[in-house]
């Protein structure tokens, strides 16, 4: 009786915690992935203009601060882009998963 009592409760308890998603919450995500949108086009754009631009006469100092700019245009397109990763143990790990279950 009391495994019973335990499993209802535990039941009800995990229907009341479901999240949900509102519509101002959609709207806000909407938002956000077109201002990321435009952001990463503008600095694949700018990429593109130190790609072609002649940096033969260009002294190291302003090469070098070239590459600090391509650095950091790197790193904020791969937090615009965020994305999914899965290391290597995790692979194995889910590859052993699915030979089992097969």
């Amino acid at each position: 009786m009391k495994k019973i009592t335990v499993g209802i409760m535990a039941a009800v308890l995990s229907f009341t915690f479901i999240p949900t998603e509102t519509q101002a919450a959609s709207a806000k995500t909407e938002i956000a992935t077109t201002t990321d949108a435009a952001r990463a086009q503008v600095l694949l754009n700018r990429v593109e203009e130190i790609r072609v631009m002649n940096k033969t006469n260009l002294s190291p100092a302003e090469k070098k601060e070239l590459r600090k700019e391509l650095r950091s245009i790197r790193e904020q397109l791969k937090d615009i882009s965020g994305g999914v990763y899965i290391s290597a143990g995790a692979l194995i790990v889910i590859l052993i998963l699915l030979i089992i279950l097969t």
